[in-house]
């Protein structure tokens, strides 16, 4: 296995990780009264969400594709 593709599932394992503790996150009682009153989720929330699926995402693209470099 190429380390393209180790970092892949790496990201990919990190970024549902990541995920997930940000959806738990959201329904915790001061990200539900955050939602209740300002409209939104806390910051920490978003971002745990955002990053999340961004490295899960680049994980995926990695394991599948690596990168696409020149060679020689």
């Amino acid at each position: 296995m190429s380390m393209q593709r180790i970092i892949g599932v790496f990201l990919l394992l990190v970024g549902i990780f990541a995920f997930v503790i940000g959806l738990n996150a959201s329904n915790s009682v001061t990200d539900q009264f955050s939602k209740a009153f300002v409209g939104r989720f806390t910051d920490a929330t978003t971002w745990y969400m955002i990053g999340g699926a961004a490295s899960a995402v680049i994980g995926l693209l990695l394991v599948f594709y690596g990168f696409r470099g020149k060679r020689g």
